[in-house]
């Protein structure tokens, strides 16, 4: 019998895997840093008394995001993953000291619109997909996606000891050391990128946002990002009205359902690529959406209902949230990989700014319960769309060496 298993990730996978997530963890850590206590910062900066500017500050980073996610992807298409990467992480630490030096709420604003013109988030998941068998590329996304989760439960623990210790200047220095700390990763750390198909001229788009699996895959990253912005728009003040939980504590209900919900995750991938089961586990996350989004509007009262409505949203989001970018990449067809995910990550940038944009409103005149049931009404749509997805088909398993 061979000594190794063929279809074991090999060591440069999981370096890639580890890297890769480890790139997004630094730069979205960074960023996360700012969201509990940026507003606070605000209020004592010239123009910072505007909430409407505070807002368009905050949101600024995934405008210019959505606007040049596809451009990003593309480019990395045509000239290669590293070189697209190292671009945008170095406007991004650009950005990152220009907030940091800023004055006023004016010059945030610029440095945040430079941090998210470094829109790698196509680029890297392109990478990570030209870096890993089918058999191992859920695997590796998921690695990426829990990074996320974990970061943010983190950011939401270290950010008010770090705003009282740096300030928000520091935070923003930070989060421009960190990018530099990933621009050392992806140069040093993570393996050398594939040959890929080139094509003479920039990929078709029209056959990308044409594709209708591609097209369920966008709209459902798009649901996915409004709902947890949404979410975002309403939690925190529940916790504080209903759970009689101070602002400062609320990492105890975040960091525990973050972490609860990788133990439940993991398993429900492995077994979607193990048993070929990944049309009903991505269908099942849906519906878990579902009905997250009529529990917490229903009987969302209390500190424990929250927690307990906040786990089940972080199992299925970090479930469809690992999976879909392995599914674009398998879909996508190989010249325009990079476009395609370009064209999601702008729809996933469009999703966070609308879910605050129309969670913010709907709360404000119809009550928090309308956010609830528009949030549960996209995810219906959602769901249907992905009843009627067509799976890429199952990887052929490489033959055994194993003598019978």
């Amino acid at each position: 019998m061979s000594p190794t298993n063929p279809d074991a990730m090999s060591a440069d996978e999981k370096r890639a895997g580890i890297s890769l997530a480890a790139i997004f963890a630094l730069r979205m850590l960074g960023l996360f840093l700012i969201l509990p206590v940026f507003s606070i910062y605000a209020k004592d900066l010239p123009g910072g008394n505007d909430m409407a500017m505070v807002g368009f500050a905050l949101g600024a980073y995934g405008l210019t995001q959505a606007c040049l996610q596809i451009a990003y992807g593309s480019a990395s298409d045509r000239f290669g993953r590293k070189p697209v990467i190292v671009f945008g992480l170095v406007l991004f630490v650009i950005g990152s000291f220009v907030a940091a030096m800023a004055g006023d709420i004016y010059g945030i604003i610029i440095g945040r619109v430079l941090q998210g013109a470094g829109a790698i988030s196509a680029a890297v998941t392109a990478l990570a997909a030209d870096l890993t068998r089918e058999q191992h590329r859920t695997k590796v996304m998921a690695m990426i996606g829990s990074s996320i989760g974990l970061v943010f439960a983190l950011s939401m623990v270290g950010a008010p000891l770090l705003y009282a210790t740096i300030g928000m200047p520091g935070i923003f220095a930070l989060t421009g050391i960190l990018a530099l700390i990933a621009i050392f990763v992806v140069l040093k750390v993570v393996p050398a990128a594939p040959a890929i198909p080139r094509q003479p001229g920039w990929p078709s788009f029209v056959e990308v946002l044409t594709h209708p699996q591609l097209l369920r895959m966008n709209f459902g990253v798009f649901a996915l990002h409004l709902m947890q912005t949404a979410m975002w728009v309403l939690v925190p003040s529940a916790l504080v009205s209903t759970g009689a939980l101070p602002v400062a504590e609320h990492w105890k209900i975040y960091l525990p359902a973050v972490l609860l919900s990788f133990v439940f995750m993991v398993p429900a991938i492995i077994a979607a690529e193990k048993h070929g089961k990944m049309k009903l586990v991505f269908n099942a996350a849906i519906a878990l959406l579902v009905a997250v989004q009529l529990g917490f509007g229903f009987f969302g009262q209390g500190a424990y209902a929250l927690a307990f409505w906040m786990t089940l949203f972080f199992i299925a989001f970090n479930v469809l949230e690992a999976t879909q970018p392995s599914l674009i990449s398998r879909i996508a067809p190989p010249h325009a990989k990079g476009a395609a995910l370009g064209v999601y990550n702008t729809t996933q940038s469009l999703g966070l700014f609308l879910g605050g944009v129309l969670g913010g409103a709907l709360a404000k005149f119809a009550g928090a319960e309308a956010v609830w049931l528009a949030c549960a009404a996209v995810a219906v749509v959602w769901m249907l769309l992905g009843v009627t997805m067509t799976m890429p088909p199952p990887r052929a398993k490489p033959a055994s060496a194993k003598p019978l």
